[in-house]
């Protein structure tokens, strides 16, 4: 008979903490493989692996691309790859972003549904938006657990918020009492992973962050998954086509790239701000030459020209202005979700 062996864990915004506590109160001989998504910047390297090391009673390292998964180790999803499992092993992959992020927790969570099926325990911890939803349901979905860190202790509270709202959770505790739980649940028997079949989607959508296939085949998985759309990707400028998933709005394109609602109006947001940015530096540019421009038609006597270039110029200014305003206050107003450095 199996057994829950394998813990796949996901967190964001003030999700160091979280997991140091957690990791730390696992036992020395769990009985299951542990992996570990937390949203971390791209380009900074990771020190999340030292970090837990320093209380952790298992061996915490890096994943490796390839190498097969051991009980009682635990894993740590890279910066800007993906971290997934298939049939037994770690996979990386530096994919399309979900959700905004990569590494996904998402992508992580639907693998191991996919691959371990009753086999698996999911957990959400702190973090803003709401990464890990639409992965918590595929384990669910696939026979496996699903646990939560208390919203009311959770520093951010709406990744854990947004699991409880998509799925009935399992388990919500606070971070003190999640470890012991593993434990426990890691040596309670259960089916083996095909007693489950997975789910159409959830092995089409595994495919895709997998992008282990070609563009036709990608573009027709896409289009199996959904319908397009009048949208259209912030990461590629492609049109998305609108995902069929019971009561959760989320979107695609054949790229690859995922969004939840709240994460795609984030990303239209990022999108909206460059442009405008962007018009703030062209109208700059324009002040910036029609005040020269101006000084060189003074100086050739030419006044008609130099009044015509003078009023573009305050033109260019005033907009500029009335631009650079409008975003600063945006910037004032937004609460943006931190990014551990870890």
């Amino acid at each position: 008979m199996a057994t829950r062996d394998t813990i796949v864990i996901g967190a964001s915004a003030g999700g160091d903490q979280a997991l140091s506590e957690l990791v730390a109160a696992l036992p020395a001989n769990l009985p299951a493989a542990v992996f570990i998504v937390l949203h971390i910047p791209p380009n900074a390297p990771s020190l999340l692996p030292i970090i837990l090391a320093r209380d952790a009673k298992l061996p915490v390292a890096h994943a490796v691309n390839g190498e097969k998964s051991q009980i009682g180790k635990v894993y740590v999803a890279r910066a800007d790859h993906h971290l997934m499992i298939e049939n037994g092993h770690v996979k990386l992959v530096h994919g399309p972003k979900e959700n905004l992020h990569r590494p996904s927790i998402d992508g992580l969570f639907r693998s191991a549904a996919r691959w371990r099926g009753p086999r698996v325990i999911g957990v959400v911890l702190t973090g803003a938006r709401a990464d890990g939803a639409v992965g918590m349901r595929a384990i669910k979905d696939c026979g496996g657990l699903t646990i939560v860190q208390d919203p009311s202790e959770a520093q951010f509270p709406s990744m854990p918020l947004s699991v409880m709202q998509e799925i009935k959770t399992d388990y919500s505790l606070p971070v003190s009492e999640i470890g012991p739980l593993l434990a426990k649940l890691s040596r309670e028997s259960t089916e083996e992973e095909g007693r489950y079949p997975v789910p159409e989607n959830i092995d089409l959508e595994v495919k895709i962050a997998q992008q282990e296939i070609e563009s036709a085949e990608l573009i027709a998985t896409v289009e199996k998954l959904g319908k397009i759309s009048k949208l259209t990707c912030p990461d590629c400028q492609g049109a998305l086509w609108e995902i069929k998933d019971h009561d959760i709005l989320r979107y695609r394109c054949h790229v690859g790239h995922a969004y939840s609602a709240e994460s795609l109006g984030e990303g239209q947001k990022h999108v909206l701000e460059f442009a405008l940015w962007s018009a703030v530096r062209a109208l700059e540019e324009q002040m910036i030459l029609s005040r020269r421009i101006v000084e060189r038609a003074r100086n050739a006597n030419q006044m008609r020209a130099a009044r015509i270039f003078e009023k573009r110029a305050q033109e260019a200014e005033s907009h500029s202005s009335i631009l650079r305003q409008l975003l600063l206050s945006t910037e004032r107003d937004d609460i943006a979700e931190p990014v551990s450095s870890f």
